[in-house]
């Protein structure tokens, strides 16, 4: 295997002998330079144009291009340097002789010659007749046409491939796609619920397209790790198998038998809860044990740290029997969505059913 040390001469090198003597496409440059392509040697190849770009020795532009930095191509063109520079100064050295031969000439070709002769003077050292000298109006239009729907998978900073459909796990089983979709900055275009493909179950994981590659890399800087309904989120890039029918049809789909309604994530015999209101204190409870009392709810809730404030039962107007549901209100809309995480859990051996209530 090649070593890390190599790696790194052996993709100078080849910058350095590319078309242009200063860049390159990433998937090319990793195809020149690598001999097996396989796992391994990928990952070697990216940790070491990683370590290139921290080194400021190569810079990775957003389209996925390789570019040595001007200390580097400085140290390989040192000696065409000094070619040009010295051919320039033949050059001038010749035109200044026959500047004094044409001494006789006109006032206005004198003229002529002097702005020809000043043109030449002010044109940089490193401008070259292959447009080296508009780079920077170059990385302007590069800029301008980011937004282009083609740029949708173009490799950007901290997604080299890039990803669009991120794999999040440990979600609530309260959670809904509004809630999610705001949580990763409203960049959600398609969504799949991992569920039981027999039960229904939901396993509190989700596949998620996003808008662009940009999109994908900033939540995985900014928001993998981070609370959602009191549990750390985690994500991680998930790009689509061979012949995986993705980005789906429908905008939210589940993995079981039975779509969910409302972009619920629960699934088939969990009832899908509703659109939350705004600031919720109150959560609806049913299919109760009918030995459930005060006591048993406020410890049941206590598992998620969320605290009671009321509890109201229901009974039947005539026979006054209990009816196994009820009505909880909590301090705050933070311990009202932790207790809506319990959504499905067992409780006095019976599966709770929670939703949220005005």
């Amino acid at each position: 295997m090649t070593s890390s040390t190599d790696l790194v001469s052996s993709i100078i090198d080849t910058l350095r002998a590319s078309d242009n003597g200063k860049s390159m496409n990433l998937k090319k440059l990793r195809s020149s330079v690598l001999t097996e392509e396989d796992k391994s040697s990928k990952k070697l190849f990216k940790e070491a144009v990683k370590q290139l770009e921290k080194d400021e020795r190569v810079s990775l532009s957003s389209d996925g291009e390789v570019k040595l930095s001007k200390s580097e191509r400085k140290s390989a063109d040192d000696e065409p340097a000094e070619k040009k520079k010295k051919s320039k100064k033949e050059k001038k050295h010749k035109k200044e002789k026959k500047s004094k031969k044409r001494k006789d000439t006109s006032s206005s070709d004198d003229e002529k010659e002097s702005k020809k002769q000043k043109k030449e003077d002010e044109t940089p050292d490193n401008y070259d007749d292959e447009g080296n000298g508009e780079e920077e109006s170059n990385n302007e239009e590069a800029e301008a046409q980011h937004d282009d729907p083609a740029d949708k998978n173009k490799p950007c900073k901290n997604n080299p491939q890039g990803i669009t459909r991120l794999f999040i796990g440990n979600l609530p089983f309260a959670i809904t796609e509004t809630t999610l979709n705001d949580f990763l900055n409203g960049s959600i275009t398609h969504l799949k619920w991992i569920t039981d493909k027999e039960t229904g179950k939901f396993y509190g994981s989700a596949f998620a397209e996003l808008r662009n590659s940009k999109d994908a890399a900033k939540c995985m800087q900014e928001i993998n790790g981070t609370q959602l309904m009191g549990r750390p989120i985690k994500l991680n890039y998930a790009p689509p198998r061979d012949l995986e029918d993705w980005p789906p049809k429908s905008r939210v789909i589940t993995g079981g038998k039975v779509a969910n309604a409302a972009g619920q994530a629960g699934g088939k015999g969990i009832k899908a809860m509703s659109v939350k209101p705004e600031g919720c204190c109150k959560l609806f409870i049913g299919n109760l044990s009918y030995d459930i009392d005060d006591e048993g709810i406020t410890k049941f809730f206590m598992t998620v740290d969320a605290e009671i404030k009321a509890v109201r039962w229901l009974f039947h107007k005539d026979s006054g029997d209990f009816k196994g549901v009820g009505y909880v209100d909590f301090w705050n809309t933070e311990a009202c969505e932790k207790a809506a995480t319990l959504n499905g859990k067992n409780l006095l051996g019976r599966p709770i059913r929670i939703d949220w209530a005005e």
